[in-house]
């Protein structure tokens, strides 16, 4: 798959069996954190990543109704990754005008709709498979290298950023076939704020009804 093709598995009017993988962000701590990175090894990096792989799974083979798939994958969005700073990275430049509570409006909003968005598509994973190919440690983060397996589908690699600069071990990105997810994130809030010229209380409230 080549670059552009790759990029439309991102899009909302152009969904795929590969966006699912987005909520187990999924996402994802984006900016740059405050605090000394901890040393992070290439096993600890592996060993959150099946936590989250195992979760994820779980879930799936629960039998339960997508509302309450929904919303466990919103819990499990929340533990294995860094929400306050994905939703910073995905509001962009504009996040620094918002107050204090609108950030925190925003994150809780937005978490809400990554469950929403991503979580309806759990259902194509079942019968399916996720295994961790490889680990490697790249400057100040750790890669974790995935393939997804699904039922009538060619498998499809997802690598997981995992580092520890928040204090603990989370993943702060998700490339799909080498697209990043949290770039691809970023430009659909960012479509969806010019849609309301710049007005993030609009933002925040049609957020969470989206998805």
């Amino acid at each position: 798959m080549n670059k552009e093709m790759a990029m439309t598995i991102f899009t909302r009017t152009n969904p795929s069996r590969r966006t699912v993988m987005l909520g187990m962000a999924s996402s994802v701590a984006l900016l740059p954190m405050a605090g000394p990175a901890l040393a992070l090894s290439d096993a600890q990096a592996t060993a959150l990543v099946q936590k989250l792989l195992n979760a994820i799974n779980k879930v799936i083979a629960s039998g339960k109704s997508e509302s309450r798939m929904i919303k466990e994958f919103e819990k499990i969005f929340v533990k294995y990754s860094d929400v306050k700073q994905i939703a910073a990275y995905t509001l962009g430049v504009d996040g620094r005008n918002a107050s204090v509570a609108q950030k925190k409006e925003f994150a809780k909003a937005f978490q809400g709709y990554i469950a929403r968005k991503y979580g309806k598509r759990f259902r194509e994973f079942i019968g399916g498979k996720l295994e961790i190919l490889s680990t490697k440690t790249v400057k100040s983060h750790v890669e974790v290298k995935t393939m997804a397996y699904l039922k009538g589908q060619s498998p499809f690699d997802v690598t997981f950023h995992v580092s520890d600069r928040s204090g603990k071990a989370l993943f702060y990105d998700m490339d799909i076939e080498g697209i990043s997810m949290r770039k691809q994130e970023r430009i659909e809030i960012g479509a969806m704020l010019d849609k309301r010229k710049g007005n993030i209380d609009q933002l925040i409230k049609d957020l969470k009804r989206a998805g």
